[in-house]
């Protein structure tokens, strides 16, 4: 239980099978509350609406109340989430939802509550539902066609702002993975929207990325620092940086890895997140203010997701730039992975101290597979055969009619309930792809189309949000650029085919076989094997005559 909800007048009880015993036992509705520690308005709402003593009375008299960390509870939060942080759901003793809303005040609680109650009292467990998503219905499948990625170019230009920059006219998400599929397609976009990223949610003194913005014009600044956020734009703006070769975007890189590596800097790995303060006005102070008041709190919880996720942006960085410091870092970062974070074949979704999370979740192993293909790519380390056995793991218990699900399917309330999600999948089917073109090994390829093919039915109603899913169906319909370094990992040759500038590339050091030659590289696709390269200049060529 968070220091936040612990200083509350509300009786929490934590997730798992013994609350939902005693709301059966009680014959009472469960409250459910999603937040997070980073998170401002969850803070907000425990220091209002739940430590007003009538309120936290009725709720500890009339319910079951559970409060869920939603970064150390991802499927919980996947099935229960109203739309945003808090969450606060109403449940059935079976798990199944009477209703639900976000953040809520005194008088909304106080209303809500006593709709919940009628509602309860006039109709019991009946009157509870399961949400689609885990309505055991098939996903829209179909077949992928060419014009996927035609179609989410269609979706960027129709959702761009124009004045200032980033998708979308209400809230403004940093939205990295649509930032690297503009990169290819849409460059001038990505660029500007990083720029809008820089300017508007960049801490330029400590570093480090802000979360996103309530407005449109990137105003209303929600300061919380949350890893994932942060690793994920290390690595935008460093492909941003191999595209242009402009400071401007290795900048923004090198001041959030300074952030990383001092303020979420564990000793051993990346803690999750940094909060925004008792109030924004922290962030608003200048340098020397700031140096007089205490920081804002840092969970140190290590997720295993979010680690492997700076691990690939570290690598990344430093496969175009040669900072040591970043792989240094990430080297680091992966031996805790794979030592205390991967058991039985099953990542393990966090640590805190002797705590653990669940094990077997689909995003960790997409993560942590790509992590390892990335080692493997940018270090020459030995990583393909823990990646292969992650990866074999997701195929063998995950896999469900095609896609993948969530994680196991145990577990109280509706966790017994299978949900496969889009951005999870794609995920995983991108690490496959790269883990197909290091290994050759069909079926990871063959995986990665079917989970692709699970959602393409609705494919033509995506936006701006699921352009990772244009992405990975565009390298399922086009061979991937594949270069093979028949030369050591760190070589000038293999540092160049790195830096060829095509960020969805996969390079393969110190190969080998029949068809190359030590000392040279080559460009590899369905069509077969180029011609050697024993210079960087040559490689260059190479690569722009397969690509154009």
């Amino acid at each position: 239980m968070d220091d936040s909800a612990a200083a509350t007048r509300v009786e929490w009880r934590e997730w798992g099978p013994d609350a939902f015993a005693a709301a059966d036992r009680m014959g009472k509705p469960v409250l459910l509350s999603l937040a997070a520690t980073w998170c401002t308005h969850c803070h907000e709402m425990d220091e209002t609406t739940y430590s007003e003593p009538r309120i936290a009375a009725n709720v500890n008299d009339g319910f079951v109340p559970v409060r869920v960390d939603v970064d150390r509870h991802p499927r919980v939060s996947e099935r229960y989430n109203m739309g945003g942080f808090p969450s606060t759901v109403f449940l059935t003793p079976d798990g199944e939802v009477l209703t639900g809303a976000g953040y809520l005040g005194s008088d909304g609680m106080r209303q809500v509550i006593d709709s919940v109650r009628e509602m309860w009292d006039a109709k019991g467990i009946s009157a509870g539902s399961v949400p689609r998503s885990v309505q055991g219905n098939d996903t829209p499948s179909g077949e992928i066609t060419d014009d996927v990625e035609g179609r989410m170019v269609g979706q960027l230009r129709a959702a761009y702002d124009e004045t200032a920059g980033g998708w979308g006219s209400d809230a403004k998400f940093p939205m990295p993975r649509t930032v690297e599929f503009a990169l290819k397609r849409e460059r001038d976009q990505a660029l500007r929207s990083l720029n809008a990223i820089s300017a508007n949610l960049l801490d330029d003194y400590a570093g480090g990325f802000y979360r996103y913005a309530t407005e449109s014009d990137w105003s209303g600044i929600q300061y919380e620092k949350v890893l994932d956020t942060n690793v994920s734009l290390v690595r935008a703006f460093a492909n941003a940086y191999l595209y242009t070769g402009k400071e401007e975007y290795r900048d923004p890189a090198e001041k959030t890895l300074e952030f990383l590596t001092t303020t979420l800097w564990t000793g051993e790995a990346f803690a999750g997140s940094q909060a925004a303060g008792e109030s924004a006005e922290y962030y608003a102070l200048d340098p020397t203010e700031r140096e007089d008041v205490p920081e804002p709190s840092v969970d140190d919880t290590v997720f295993a997701d979010w680690n492997a996720l700076a691990v690939d942006a570290f690598l990344t960085y430093y496969a175009y730039t040669d900072d040591d410091r970043a792989r240094q870092y990430a080297e680091r970062t992966l031996e805790y992975v794979q030592t205390e974070l991967i058991a039985d074949d099953r990542v393990i979704h966090y640590r805190d101290g002797d705590e653990t999370g669940e094990r077997g979740l689909l995003s960790d192993h997409a993560r942590v597979v790509s992590a390892l293909t990335t080692a493997r790519q940018v270090l020459g380390a030995d990583t393909l055969d823990a990646a292969e056995r992650l990866a074999d793991y997701a195929l063998d218990e995950l896999r469900s009619a095609g896609s993948f699900t969530d994680g196991p399917a145990s577990g109280p309330a509706l966790l017994d309930r299978p949900l496969r999600p889009l951005d999870a999948n794609v995920e995983f089917a991108d690490a496959l792809l790269d883990l197909h073109a290091l290994t050759g090994t069909e079926r990871y390829r063959d995986a990665a189309r079917d989970a692709v093919e699970a959602f393409a039915g609705a494919s033509d109603r995506f936006g701006p949000q699921a352009a990772h899913y244009a992405a990975v169906a565009t390298r399922l319909q086009r061979p991937d650029l594949t270069i093979a370094v028949a030369d050591d990992a760190g070589s000038d040759l293999h540092r160049a085919a790195l830096r060829m500038a095509d960020h969805e590339k996969v390079v393969i050091p110190d190969a080998s076989g029949d068809a190359y030659d030590r000392g040279n590289a080559y460009v590899v696709t369905d069509d077969g094997v180029s011609d050697p390269a024993a210079l960087p200049e040559e490689l260059a060529a190479l690569v722009a005559e397969r690509v154009d």
